[in-house]
């Protein structure tokens, strides 16, 4: 069978690897002159920045992914740990340092928050280890079959219940449901409208902590990239997808400024919004919108407390945006990268912004690259971050990993519950399931 596989992303790169290894003739396209989208970097004078996340959860996705493509990743790359997931300061000036991979000592350093907060916060997580054996066996690790699926998944994923809700139940202080609530509002969702069973994220930290690369997570792409030359992909960089030719309910082929690339399935690992073909499929579901990213390299070092977080996260005041610093990259010798995310306006310069707030780079900074929503959107081909939750509807309205289009799959972020690694990898392994052996 030969499939074609529109998307560079992870999640398209992990479909297309593991697609191949199973026998099939596989072509992957994108629009991007290299494979990555928004796991990736850019370079700019002699500064690397990740475009993209700098850790990972999960590490196992990404094990088993080089595993069922052919080599163990140990012998392509090295994770390594992340001690400290993300520092966060808050308003008040308390902060509080998460750590992964140990119920104890979150629940201590949450204590030092707060006489009680840490005894709120395992209890929190603690509920959601059933939860998040359930979704992961019948939701993320296999297609969705009702038939197979335990009744508590089907109602965890009907449930109407939110994380608002949630949080106001669990949590006598709002520096709780920041710190939780972070990986959604980072990604431009609505905690009223994300569903309760997404804390679960919450679990995943503490459970199995967050991991990196030497160098920035986004050389994980090239290395992926090298794993489908092996692997014999047909990678077509360059190339544009406009439409995908659909007849007598089938998909017949995807359609390039070069001519029609002929297929007898296709997986749709991009935005599907962008299809005339497929809009009507979305048509009630919306992506989501992309932040604002300023890449700094700094003369000298960053503060301990930035560099040696995987993340961090300085909290605004009313009115503010919230700023999450990432350093992942590389730098000249005797420099710094650092990567600045927000959404919305900022009120003044991000420098200065960052100096208020405990983070004094000015007069250090030697090189700087603003990138809008706009810029994003035209690098990347659309949002990378998949579609706005809208309550549990979202679920049953989004596409993936099997369509109603014969021959037609979806992966990536826009046919999971969130971006990331974790779930857009686990996204491939989906439709390899789907489609089967060769």
């Amino acid at each position: 069978m030969h499939v074609v596989v529109v998307g560079g992303g992870f999640g398209g790169m992990a479909g297309a690897a593991r697609l191949a290894k199973l026998g099939h003739s596989v072509t992957l396209l994108d629009r991007a002159p290299t494979l990555g989208g928004a796991l990736g970097q850019l370079t700019h004078e002699e500064f690397t920045f990740d475009t993209g996340p700098s850790t990972t959860l999960l590490p196992a996705v990404v094990r088993d992914l080089f595993r069922k493509s052919g080599r163990p990743l140990e012998r392509e790359v090295e994770l390594v740990p992340v001690e400290v997931i993300r520092e966060h300061r808050f308003t008040d000036g308390t902060s509080l340092s998460l750590t992964g991979g140990s119920r104890a000592a979150q629940k201590h350093a949450f204590e030092a928050l707060g006489a009680g907060l840490g005894s709120q916060w395992v209890a929190y997580v603690d509920e959601l280890g059933e939860v998040w054996e359930r979704v992961r066996k019948d939701y993320l690790e296999r297609p969705w079959d009702p038939a197979l699926a335990h009744r508590d998944a089907a109602a965890l994923l009907k449930a109407r219940t939110t994380l608002a809700r949630t949080f106001r139940r669990a949590f006598g202080d709002d520096r709780l449901a920041l710190v939780a609530g972070h990986p959604f509002t980072a990604e431009g969702h609505d905690l009223a409208r994300v569903p309760a069973w997404l804390g679960t994220v919450s679990y995943v930290e503490q459970k199995f902590g967050a991991w990196t690369v030497e160098g920035g997570l986004g050389g994980l792409a090239a290395v992926l990239t090298k794993r489908l030359a092996t692997r014999k992909v047909d990678v077509r960089t360059s190339t544009p997808v406009h439409d995908l030719v659909v007849s007598d309910g089938r998909v017949r082929a995807v359609r390039t400024d070069a001519g029609d690339v002929e297929a007898d399935a296709v997986v749709c690992a991009v935005d599907p919004h962008h299809f005339p073909a497929l809009r009507p499929l979305v048509r009630r579901t919306t992506s989501t919108s992309l932040p604002t990213l300023t890449h700094l390299g700094v003369a000298g070092e960053l503060p301990a407390w930035v560099a040696a977080a995987g993340e961090t996260v300085l909290h605004g005041r009313s009115g503010e945006p919230t700023l999450v610093l990432r350093h992942g990259g590389s730098a000249p010798d005797g420099h710094a990268v650092l990567t600045v995310q927000h959404r919305g306006p900022a009120t003044g310069d991000v420098v200065e912004l960052l100096a208020r707030r405990g983070v004094d780079l000015r007069g250090r900074v030697v090189t700087r690259l603003e990138r809008s929503p706009a810029d994003l959107a035209e690098a990347w081909g659309g949002s990378p971050l998949g579609m706005q939750w809208r309550g549990r509807a979202t679920v049953r309205r989004r596409l993936g990993p099997t369509t109603p289009v014969a021959g037609l799959y979806a992966a990536g972020a826009h046919a999971t519950p969130g971006a990331g690694l974790p779930f857009t990898g686990l996204s491939g392994s989906l439709v390899a399931q789907a489609i089967g052996p060769a």
